[in-house]
């Protein structure tokens, strides 16, 4: 369960990421774009709706079938010359994936952009052992030259960094010495990569989606820097999430047509890749040994349970592009490389509430992400149950929450003290209290008022009013 990202505290992640003006600013600007692509593209597709209760129920569906599937896809990927891996653990995962590249005496290894191998610390793990690891997605790629910064986005993982700070990046790390504009920036970026890529001897991907019926697994990218990972080096490694599957071809085209559009409002991406084991006598390109390792990492503890409708994710990041606290926080604050929605939910469930108790509360509960999911998953539901499941289950609610609580229960269950409470808050308030509003609370309140105004009760209860007005024969 590594997928954490720093070692400070919540608070402290959340007070620096609002302090970061460019980072909120760049985030905004990149959810206005992404937002209007989305809904864009899901207009023209036409009926959105039947399409997410489509793509809702495959991923039903799978996940209610999952060992059936996941049996097939490996006897298929065995029948065609590959080698498959169940990992439990991520550090199963990673020592496989180790092995394997001891064996070849890997020197150097080349990686497309992969969520996965980012939750298991691949990188760290081969890189500790002697190999050189590189990433060829090119926001994968900025992050790596800037001391392995950590993603920020799922789908726009430098998202957080603007072209200046690129470009000294560049300039400290690759010799480059040209201007801040993209286009220089990211041709400057392809020429060293190509290099890379002829000279490396293994090639480690991600998984959009596997296939069941064919042992196939799909790649959806923009760049085509995953067909360079999987053509090229002699051994491909693919590591995938245990829930990406699908049963055939059909089901597939469906999901990605859902990704694209969803994740960055194009009908389809530049490249949508299929591969299928290693490379045959008659094929001219391909590896020569294919390798799928599958990551449970938490994820069998959630089929069954009341989260399970979370692994329906297809990773597209649409809840994160309309999240009003992403929005103010950027995807650091969260802790874990699964940032937003998806990651307040996901992240407790693989990493524990040790480490994200907080991200359930990190969220308005205002359900723009369970509307913009391509899959329908319910997310804000979702966040409420792990608050239910932290306080009632877990008892990690705080002592001062948990005596408030307990006070309120006994007054609110006796009409003497309820009487007697509501006459006197307007009182115990009055130090608190400038023009109606409660800005600087005492105890619980004092975590709301730290954020926003509270009103102050009203120094006359409504049953007095009411009784007054009744007694003085208005109508009330």
């Amino acid at each position: 369960m590594s997928m954490k990202i720093g070692k400070e505290p919540f608070h402290a992640r959340v007070k620096s990421g609002i302090d970061n003006s460019f980072m909120r600013g760049a985030v905004a600007g990149a959810q206005e774009r992404l937002h209007a692509r989305r809904l864009k593209a899901a207009a023209e597709l036409g009926n959105w709706e039947e399409w997410r209760a489509l793509g809702e129920e495959i991923r039903q569906h799978t996940l209610a079938n999952l060992d059936f599937y996941l049996f097939q896809l490996s006897e298929n990927v065995a029948k065609r010359g590959g080698h498959v891996f169940f990992a439990q653990t991520a550090e199963e995962a990673s020592q496989y994936i180790l092995d394997v590249a001891m064996e070849k005496q890997a020197k150097k290894i080349v990686k497309s952009k992969s969520m996965v191998t980012e939750e298991i610390h691949l990188n760290a793990v081969l890189e500790k052992a002697g190999c050189e690891v590189i990433e060829t997605d090119l926001g994968e790629y900025i992050l790596q030259m800037d001391d392995h910064d950590p993603p920020s986005h799922i789908v726009a993982p430098a998202l957080h960094k603007n072209k200046e700070q690129i470009r000294d990046v560049f300039r400290q790390k690759l010799a480059y010495d040209k201007t801040e504009k993209p286009e220089e920036l990211a041709l400057h970026a392809r020429q060293t990569l190509r290099q890379e890529y002829l000279s490396a001897d293994i090639g480690i991907t991600g998984c959009n989606f596997a296939i069941a019926e064919s042992g196939s697994i799909t790649l959806v990218t923009n760049e085509g820097n995953a067909d360079l990972v999987t053509a090229l080096p002699k051994t491909q490694i693919t590591v995938m999430g245990m829930e990406r599957i699908v049963p055939t071809f059909a089901e597939m085209e469906v999901l990605v047509s859902l990704l694209t559009r969803s994740a960055v409002g194009q009908k389809l991406t530049s490249y949508i890749t299929v591969l299928t084991g290693p490379r045959h006598l008659e094929e001219i390109d391909g590896p020569e040994e294919f390798h799928l390792v599958i990551v449970d990492n938490g994820r069998s503890n959630i089929l069954g349970t009341e989260f399970q409708p979370v692994l329906q994710c297809i990773r597209c990041a649409a809840c994160v592009n309309v999240c009003p606290v992403y929005r103010h926080i950027g995807g650091h604050s969260y802790g874990s490389i699964y940032s937003g929605p998806i990651g307040a939910v996901l992240s407790p469930l693989l990493g524990g509430y040790d480490d994200y108790k907080e991200l359930p509360y990190a969220s308005t509960l205002c359900a723009a992400c369970t509307e913009a999911c391509p899959v329908k998953i319910p997310l804000h539901e979702l966040l409420h149950k792990h608050r239910q499941v932290i306080v009632e289950q877990e008892g990690r609610a705080p002592i001062s929450e948990k005596l408030a609580m307990k006070a309120f229960g006994l007054g609110a269950a006796s009409t003497t003290f309820y009487k007697l409470g509501s006459k006197m808050a307007p009182s115990v308030l009055n130090p608190f209290t400038t023009n109606e509003r409660i800005s600087k609370g005492p105890g619980p309140l004092k975590a709301w008022t730290a954020i926003r105004e509270f009103p102050a009760p009203e120094k006359e209860r409504f049953r007095d009013w009411f009784h007054h007005r009744k007694k003085a024969g208005d109508q009330p």
